[in-house]
């Protein structure tokens, strides 16, 4: 007997709205079955990769990071994220654009290539959600976003403050790109907040850190308070490196550090942070050869769809 739905809705679904069950084990591992296209008329959000790891200090490994948020992203795919009160895609069109496609070959062009993929997307309208790959992405990413928007503020999570010195600018290095954002006047260090530190780095170049203890000594909703404090509307890029939860509940990373954010605290605060003025965003350095049962690359795509929820509440739902 024939069954009563379709399946691979990443290349079947009609419409870029809605959700819709279908076997979470099988098919086509589009982020949450969003339907796969370069297609960007209509769409209020893309979803794309970008599979870059060459900057990576430590271990490799982050290349492999799209693919298995991706991959995990389908375990939840059959219904409204929880516990918001909407499907953000009732009233987002959301599509999974692929992967920036680059010559691993030649790193030196790289950054250049994905500053291109983003001028793309961003100047047809479209809002993005990258996935890493190394956190060095958020660098170009940043220069695309900031030339559409201005000056951003910048909400970062992470283990590592990733403003190391770099006074010639010429490393690809996942440890200098905020160094290099604020030099540049992509962000204002004055609007931005570095969450979940716990690497020394005395020069905090004008950002408020929120040290992984202050962190663990508040509450989520305290955290998330400070953090909306500081940003104020102004336009927000997001950006989450896994590290900044401890290896116990993302081990699948570059550069792990003890004493981090547990997955509930990191998706409490980014719960608290409804309203802001988020305008980009990103999740980096899933590293799916130090995974364990696939637990990094799970919260990786949940910590996606909070950032997804943030959007459409204040894009559709008017905060």
């Amino acid at each position: 007997m024939e069954q009563a739905f379709d399946n691979d809705l990443a290349i079947t679904r009609d419409s870029l709205y809605g959700t819709v069950a279908e076997p979470t084990y099988a098919g086509i591992t589009s982020f949450m079955r969003r339907r796969y296209t370069r297609d960007l008329r209509g769409v209020d959000l893309v979803v794309s990769g970008v599979p870059f790891d060459t900057a990576t200090s430590n271990r490799p490994g982050s290349r492999f990071g799209p693919r298995a948020i991706r991959a995990a992203s389908i375990q939840s795919a059959w219904e409204r994220h929880y516990p918001w009160e909407f499907d953000p895609f009732d009233v987002l069109a959301c599509i999974d654009y692929g992967d920036c496609n680059f010559d691993h070959g030649t790193p030196q062009d790289t950054p250049a290539v994905i500053e291109a993929h983003a001028d793309k997307i961003l100047a047809a309208g479209c809002a993005m959600l990258t996935l890493g790959g190394d956190h060095f992405i958020s660098y170009p990413l940043l220069k695309a976003h900031a030339r559409k928007h201005g000056p951003l503020a910048l909400i970062h999570f992470d283990a590592h403050s990733d403003t190391w010195p770099d006074e010639e600018g010429a490393r690809i290095d996942h440890g200098t790109m905020f160094y290099h954002a604020a030099k540049e006047g992509l962000v204002d260090p004055a609007r931005s907040v570095q969450v979940g530190l716990r690497t020394t780095n005395d020069d905090v170049m004008g950002f408020q850190v929120l040290d992984a203890r202050q962190v663990n000594r508040s509450t989520p909703e305290q955290i998330a308070e400070l953090i909306r404090a500081r940003v104020g509307d102004q336009p927000v890029y997001l950006t989450f490196d896994i590290d900044c939860l401890d290896p116990a509940f993302a081990p699948g990373t570059g550069t792990p550090v003890c004493g981090g954010l547990s997955s509930h605290q990191a998706l409490e605060i980014l719960r608290g942070l409804r309203g802001i003025n988020l305008v980009g965003m990103d999740v980096v350095e899933v590293a799916p050869p130090y995974d364990n049962a696939e637990v990094t690359a799970l919260v990786g795509a949940t910590l996606a769809m909070e950032m997804i929820c943030l959007y459409a509440a204040r894009l559709k739902l008017g905060g």
